[in-house]
């Protein structure tokens, strides 16, 4: 896993390893810019079923951009989510339209549009549900 940016630098207390770890009390903080992402590498090939994401409300995005490929290949565009600005675990996006059959080694989730003035965006939980293959 990946992300482009940790608030600060500081690794220790709001770096990626808080977007897993199950904890209520600590999160992914990104720094200040336009667009933030996290991308994930499976160690196998997977089809992607839901996406479960819990944002900091004041720190969301208005629009996530799922991409996915197989090794070796470009990221395409899977499916574009429109989330609240809330605090509240959101589970299966209402627009969310995942293709049948994709089959996906990596995953990236794009955050385009901060609901933060300064472009920060705030993830306490990411849960990427589906199959292994």
């Amino acid at each position: 896993r990946r992300v482009s940016s940790v608030l600060n630098r500081d690794v220790k207390q709001f770096g990626k390893q808080h977007l897993f770890d199950g904890s209520e009390e600590t999160c992914w903080n990104s720094d200040q810019g336009t667009s933030q992402w996290v991308t994930l590498d499976f160690p196998r090939p997977v089809k992607v079923s839901q996406l479960h994401i819990q944002f900091q409300g004041g720190f969301s995005s208005r629009l996530c951009t799922l991409e996915g490929c197989r090794t070796g290949e470009e990221l395409v565009k899977i499916s574009e989510l429109y989330p609240q600005d809330s605090h509240a675990m959101q589970i299966s996006f209402p627009r969310m339209v995942m293709v049948e059959e994709t089959v996906l080694d990596k995953l990236k989730i794009t955050f385009g549009s901060s609901t933060d003035f300064f472009g920060r965006v705030v993830v306490y939980h990411l849960g990427v549900l589906g199959e292994r293959l």
